[in-house]
C-alpha cells in the first residue's frame, strides 16, 4: 500500500513572565466572578453598546460535568419509510444534574419539508400530549406554567428548518422526555431516492441589532463548543426502509451504518457504533430494482375533505442538437465559515465547472464574506483556456475569513453587466450560514429576470433551507456538495442540467375529477430527472383522469393517470397534513418584503396550522404538566452546539478567529456574564462586550504560539492540505502547551510525532517519537487532540496515511 510520511513542523514560544502574570490576574479575576453572584441589577460591561449584533460564540467546557451539568443527555431519530413517505419521531431526553431547576433552551434543525403534528411530554409516568396554538398564545401559556412551577415544553419554529425547544422547570435529578413526531414527502431524483436528517444548526452571521431584535432572531444568539469538540449529548438514529419493490444500493454518504434486510423489499439501518455523527447530516440513499420510481396516485377520504397525491415519472433526458451560449456568474463564498474543507470543496467544484465551460460561453467570478472582489468589473470574459485559469487562479488564491455578507453580493453580482446573445446562469456555492433567508428570497425574485439561479450548499450540514429557496427563487434546481471527493459528480450534474430541462410549459388538467386546492398551482420547469409530484384536493366520487402535458427538446409530451376508487384508502392520512405543509411552505417562501408584513398571508398560514395541528411560524406546540413540582424560580441554561464537521472556529465571531486558549469552566464563563431574567439567572456565556479584546488577544497569542510546516509526505496526499487542516486546528494543539507549561513543566525545542491515518482520513494510531524528552502530560495531550482530528482522505482508495509531526520551540 502506497503511504504518506509527512513531517510537519510545529514552534512553540513560550509566554514572557509578564504575559504569565496577566493571565494569572485575569483567571484569577473570573474566579472570583464565578464564586461571588453579582447583584441582580448589574449588567455586564458593554452589555448597552447600542452596535452590539445577534452573534453566536464559544462555551469553553471543563472536564467536570458537575460544573457544567448540561441538561441534554440524548437526541434520537426514530425513522420509517413507507414508499414516498417518511414518518420520523424524535426523542430528546433531559436530564438535571445538578442542584438547581433548570429551564433548558435546545436550538436543532429538522427537514426543510417536515410536517411537524405532534408533541409529547413525559414526566415520570405522566404523559402530556401538547396543543397547537397561535404562537404568541403559546409562548405565554409556557411563560405562565413555568412561574407557576409546573414541568411544561415549549417548540417554536424559528425557520423552516430550525426548531427550539424550551423545557422548564426540570428539577434536580429529574429526567424529562419529549417526542416530536413529523412527516415529509420522499421524492427521486434520477431514480435515487434521498432521506437526510438534519443533527446540528450551524452558526448563523448576524448584522442585526441585538437590541429590540424579534424573538424570531434571537435564537441566532447561540453557544457553540469549539471545533473539533464532539456534541455533549449522545446521539443515535434507526431507519427502517418499506421501498414496495427490491431495494438497491442502499449507502450513505455521510456515516458509517449497518444494513440488514428483513427481505429484499424492506431493510433496517443503524449507525455503527463508534460513530457518533451528531455534527453533520445524516443521508440515507436508495433505489428501487429495476431504477423503478414510486409512481402512481394515492387517495385520502377525510371526514370532511378528501386528498389526493401524484407522483409522475418524467421522460428521458434528450439533448439538443445546438445549445445556446451561456454566460455564468459565479458567486464564491468565501467567509469564515467555509475556511478550511469548505472552501477546498468549493473551490475543487468551481474547477470542475469551470474548466468545462465552452469556448462560446463567457464567465465572471464574484467572491464575498465581508465584502466582495470582482474577477471583471466592466463585464464578463470569453471563456478561452486563459481566462479560465486566470479565474481558477483568482478563486485559489483567497483563504476564509471575515462575515457572510451575502445580500450585498446577491446585489452586486445580479447588478452585472450581461452579455449580448448569451443565456445568463448564476451560480452560488456557500454554506449558508445567514440569517437573512426571505431577504435573500425577496431579491432573487425581483432582480433575476430572464435567469436561472443553482446554488451549491458546500458542507456537511448546510442550511437547507437557504439553498433549496434560493433555487425555487431562482427557477434553478439545489446542489449540496457534502466533500470533496464529490464536487466533479455534482459539477457534471449541473452541466447536464443546464443544457436543456427535461420539460418545460408542464399544464396539469383534469378529466371528471373534481380537484381543487392544488399544490403546486403551476408546475415548474423541471431541470432534473425528478418525478412530478402533485398534492391537492377533491370532492365527490374518485373517478376520472389526471392530465399532465409539456414540451422536451424532441417534441410533445403528454401522460395520463387514472383516478379509480380502490386508491383510496384512510391508511394515507398521512396526505393531509403533507398538502397543509406545502401550501404553508409555498405561502411563507414567496412572501414578498418590499410592502413589508402582510397580515392576510400571515391569518392564513396561521389558520393552516391551526386546522391540521401543524408547526408553523405562527404556531407553536405546547404541554404543560398540570402537577405543581417547583417554586417558579429555575436557572436558564442555553445548549451549546457542536460545530458541524469541516467548519472551524472562523464560523463564530464575527468571522474572525477568537480566543480558545483560556481554560474557562463553563460555570465560570456563565457568571461572567451576570445576565438575569425575570425568574433566575441566565447561565449562558455571552461575550459580545469582551468580543474585541478576546478577538486582540487571539491574534496575539497567534502571533507567539505555535506554527506548522508539513517537512515530507510519503503517498498521494497533498503536504499543502495537511498544511491547511493542522493549520485550521492549532487551537487543540497550542493548549497542550499551555497547560504543560501552567504546570511548570520544561517544554523541549521541539517534539516530534508520528501519525497514521485511515483510507477515511481518521487517525489510527499516534505516538511522540522522543518520548524521553517530552513530558508525559504533554505527550498524552498532544496524542490525544491530534486523534480526534479528521484529515483528508488519501488519493488511493484505502491506503494508509503515516505523518511526521515535528513541533519545534524555545523551550521553557
Amino acid at each position: 500500500m502506497a503511504k504518506v510520511r509527512p513531517i510537519i513542523l510545529f514552534m512553540w514560544k513560550s509566554p514572557c513572565s509578564s504575559r504569565l502574570k496577566a493571565l494569572a490576574l485575569l483567571l484569577a479575576g473570573l474566579m472570583v466572578l464565578a464564586l461571588k453572584p453579582l447583584p441582580h441589577n448589574l449588567k455586564p460591561e458593554g452589555s448597552g453598546q447600542k452596535d452590539k449584533t445577534l452573534s453566536p460564540y464559544f462555551v469553553v467546557l471543563s472536564d467536570d460535568p458537575e460544573k457544567d451539568a448540561l441538561p441534554l443527555k440524548s437526541t434520537r431519530a426514530d425513522v420509517k419509510i413507507a414508499g414516498k413517505v417518511a414518518e420520523v419521531t424524535v426523542t430528546q431526553v433531559y436530564k438535571n444534574q445538578g442542584q438547581k431547576t433548570l429551564e433548558a433552551i435546545y436550538v436543532f434543525p429538522g427537514s426543510t419539508r417536515a410536517a411537524v403534528h405532534a408533541l409529547r411530554l413525559t414526566v415520570g409516568e405522566r404523559v402530556i400530549d401538547a396543543q397547537v396554538m397561535e404562537r404568541q398564545k403559546a409562548r405565554q401559556t409556557y411563560e405562565d406554567a413555568k412561574k407557576a412551577g409546573q414541568t411544561t415544553s415549549l417548540l417554536e419554529q424559528q425557520r423552516p428548518n430550525v426548531f427550539q425547544m424550551n423545557v422548564a422547570n426540570i428539577l434536580p435529578g429529574d429526567e424529562i422526555k419529549v417526542e416530536l413526531k413529523y412527516l415529509e414527502l420522499l421524492q427521486a431524483e434520477d431514480r435515487v431516492y434521498e432521506f437526510v436528517y438534519p443533527t446540528v444548526v450551524g452558526p448563523r452571521y448576524s448584522k442585526l441589532p441585538a437590541a429590540g431584535a424579534p424573538d424570531t432572531e434571537k435564537w441566532v444568539e447561540n453557544p457553540y463548543l469549539h471545533e473539533g469538540q464532539a456534541p455533549p449529548y449522545a446521539f443515535d438514529l434507526a431507519v427502517e426502509v418499506q421501498g414496495g419493490l427490491p431495494l438497491a444500493k442502499l449507502t450513505s454518504p455521510s456515516h458509517d451504518i449497518k444494513v440488514k434486510y428483513t427481505n429484499a423489499k424492506v431493510a433496517q439501518v443503524t449507525l455503527q457504533d463508534d460513530t457518533g455523527g451528531g455534527n453533520r447530516d445524516f443521508v440515507l440513499r436508495y433505489a428501487l430494482a429495476g431504477d423503478k420510481i414510486d409512481a402512481g396516485l394515492l387517495l385520502y377520504p377525510g371526514k370532511d375533505e378528501n386528498f389526493f397525491l401524484m407522483v409522475l415519472e418524467p421522460p428521458e433526458r434528450v439533448t439538443p442538437k445546438t445549445a445556446v451560449p451561456r454566460e455564468y456568474i459565479f458567486i464564491v463564498d468565501v467567509s469564515g465559515s467555509m475556511n478550511g474543507y469548505p472552501l477546498d470543496t468549493a473551490k475543487a467544484l468551481m474547477k470542475d465547472i469551470i474548466t468545462g465551460l465552452r469556448p462560446q460561453d463567457a464567465m465572471n467570478v464574484l467572491l464575498f464574506a465581508g465584502g466582495a472582489d470582482v474577477l471583471s468589473e466592466s463585464q464578463s470574459l470569453p471563456a478561452t483556456e486563459d481566462n479560465k485559469q486566470r479565474a481558477l487562479d483568482f478563486i485559489s488564491a483567497r483563504h476564509g475569513g471575515g462575515g457572510t455578507n451575502i445580500l450585498p453580493a446577491l446585489k452586486q453580482a445580479l447588478a452585472l453587466p450581461r452579455t449580448e446573445g448569451t443565456s445568463r446562469i448564476l451560480v452560488v456555492a456557500t454554506d449558508g450560514y445567514v440569517h437573512v433567508e426571505p431577504e435573500a428570497f425577496d431579491l432573487i425574485r425581483q432582480n433575476l429576470g430572464e435567469a436561472n439561479l443553482f446554488p451549491f450548499g458546500i458542507g456537511t450540514s448546510v442550511n437547507r433551507f437557504l439553498i433549496e429557496g434560493m433555487a425555487r427563487a431562482g427557477q434553478g434546481e439545489p446542489f449540496v456538495v457534502l466533500k470533496p471527493e464529490e464536487a466533479a459528480g455534482q459539477a457534471a450534474r449541473f452541466q447536464l442540467y443546464v443544457e436543456t430541462p427535461v420539460l418545460t410549459d408542464l399544464k396539469t388538467t383534469f378529466q371528471g375529477f373534481e380537484a381543487y386546492d392544488v399544490e403546486p398551482p403551476a408546475l415548474p420547469d423541471l431541470f432534473a430527472l425528478r418525478p412530478l409530484t402533485l398534492l391537492g384536493k377533491y370532492r365527490g366520487k374518485p373517478q376520472g383522469t389526471v392530465v399532465v402535458t409539456g414540451k422536451t427538446a424532441a417534441g410533445e409530451f403528454r401522460r395520463e393517470i387514472k383516478v379509480e376508487d380502490s386508491l383510496a384508502s384512510p391508511d394515507n392520512v398521512a396526505l393531509k397534513y403533507l398538502w397543509a405543509r406545502e401550501r404553508i411552505h409555498r405561502l411563507s417562501d414567496y412572501q414578498s418584503l418590499a410592502s413589508g408584513k402582510d397580515e392576510a398571508r400571515i391569518k392564513e398560514i396561521t389558520d393552516l396550522g391551526l386546522k391540521y395541528n401543524l408547526m408553523t411560524a405562527y404556531t407553536s406546540f405546547v404541554a404543560v404538566d398540570k402537577v405543581k413540582r417547583a417554586d417558579g424560580q429555575v436557572v436558564t441554561v442555553k445548549q451549546p452546539l457542536p460545530l458541524p464537521q469541516g467548519v472551524s472556529d472562523l464560523a463564530v465571531g464575527k468571522g474572525a478567529p477568537m480566543a480558545s486558549s483560556l481554560p474557562m469552566p463553563y460555570e465560570a464563563a456563565r457568571a461572567f456574564t451576570g445576565r438575569r431574567h425575570s425568574q433566575g439567572a441566565q447561565l449562558s456565556y455571552d461575550p459580545a462586550q469582551t468580543q474585541g479584546k478576546e478577538e486582540d488577544q487571539a491574534s496575539k497569542e497567534r502571533s507567539r504560539g505555535l506554527e506548522v510546516k508539513v517537512v515530507r509526505v510519503q503517498g498521494k496526499l497533498e503536504a499543502s492540505v495537511l498544511q491547511q487542516t493542522l493549520e485550521a486546528k492549532l487551537s487543540r494543539l497550542e493548549k497542550c502547551f499551555q497547560d504543560a507549561h501552567a504546570e511548570g513543566r520544561k517544554l523541549p525545542r521541539q517534539v516530534t510525532l508520528r501519525l497514521v491515518l485511515s483510507a477515511g482520513g481518521k487517525v489510527t494510531a499516534a505516538r511522540v517519537i522522543q518520548e524521553k524528552q517530552v513530558p508525559s502530560s504533554l505527550s498524552n495531550c498532544l496524542v490525544k487532540a491530534l486523534k480526534q482530528m479528521i484529515f483528508p482522505k488519501p488519493a488511493e482508495g484505502k491506503a494508509e496515511v503515516e505523518i511526521l509531526l515535528t513541533l519545534t520551540g524555545a523551550g521553557s
